[in-house]
């Protein structure tokens, strides 16, 4: 039986289907996607879970470069945009232009919008109203959703 996160399953139980229905760039299979990440990265990617507050690496991440999504590489944040929200969770002010899509998320009994890559689908977090100038918004991240490459 394929595992799936609380997250989903009460997403397939109010509204009947998965919530993954589009068609993206790069399509793997369940069997690819597990082999290719981690059984953490898979979870949040593939199954919309969210790792644990103050868990990643990623938030103690102040060098100059670019965060891209674990499951295809594509550039989603540049560092220059990352700030310490005081979640426990990487956070941005906005994306790389083109790089990740949202949608509306009806789980947990409240509308929040998720943030996923728009190569592969990937479930990288959510985006609230409540993040700093210029734009307001603060892109909290999974951390294990995304990869670090120094500049």
């Amino acid at each position: 039986m394929r595992r799936r996160s609380f997250l989903a399953s009460v997403a397939v139980l109010a509204f009947g289907t998965p919530l993954r229905a589009e068609t993206f760039e790069v399509t793997l299979s369940e069997a690819e996607w597990k082999a290719k990440l981690s059984d953490a990265a898979f979870r949040v990617l593939r199954e919309e879970d969210t790792e644990r507050a103050g868990s990643s690496p990623l938030n103690d991440e102040h060098r100059r470069g670019t965060f891209l999504c674990a499951g295809c590489d594509l550039p989603v944040f540049a560092s220059e945009t990352k700030f310490d929200s005081g979640t426990g969770w990487p956070s941005f002010y906005q994306p790389i232009a083109g790089a990740v899509g949202t949608k509306e998320d009806n789980s947990l009994f409240s509308t929040r919008t998720e943030v996923h890559c728009r190569r592969c689908g990937g479930h990288l977090g959510h985006v609230f109203n409540d993040g700093p100038q210029p734009t307001g918004l603060r892109y909290c991240m999974n951390g294990v959703a995304m990869k670090f490459v120094a500049a």
